[in-house]
């Protein structure tokens, strides 16, 4: 199993389509016993919550936000968390809209 999350720093591989995170996004996540939560803003987002919980390396969370347009969203994501070659970790996201129509896939990279 892939070491604990806490204290690391998430950028977004890309823009997600149909979604709000984008490259400017940073999300800060922390971990404890199993339970994870980040806080996370930038681009379209002005700022975001995450909680959920893990269970090897896997990560099912639910998200609340506020965008640049005064506008609330919630979602559910379910992400799967691995190593790249240079040690950095990767979240690949399965994620979901509650609030509005619409889910996808995105990834976020660990920044050093």
């Amino acid at each position: 199993m892939i070491t604990s999350l806490e204290g690391r720093r998430f950028l977004a591989e890309a823009d997600v389509a149909g979604g709000e995170v984008g490259t400017q996004t940073v999300f800060d996540y922390h971990e404890r016993d199993g339970t994870v939560w980040a806080e996370y803003s930038g681009g379209a987002i002005r700022r975001g919550f995450l909680v959920g919980t893990r269970v090897g390396d896997r990560l099912d969370f639910r998200y609340t936000q506020l965008n640049t347009d005064g506008q609330t969203s919630t979602g559910h994501c379910v992400s799967v968390l691995s190593q790249l070659d240079d040690g950095r970790l990767r979240l690949d996201e399965t994620w979901e809209w509650e609030s509005r129509p619409g889910s996808g896939t995105s990834a976020v990279v660990e920044q050093n």
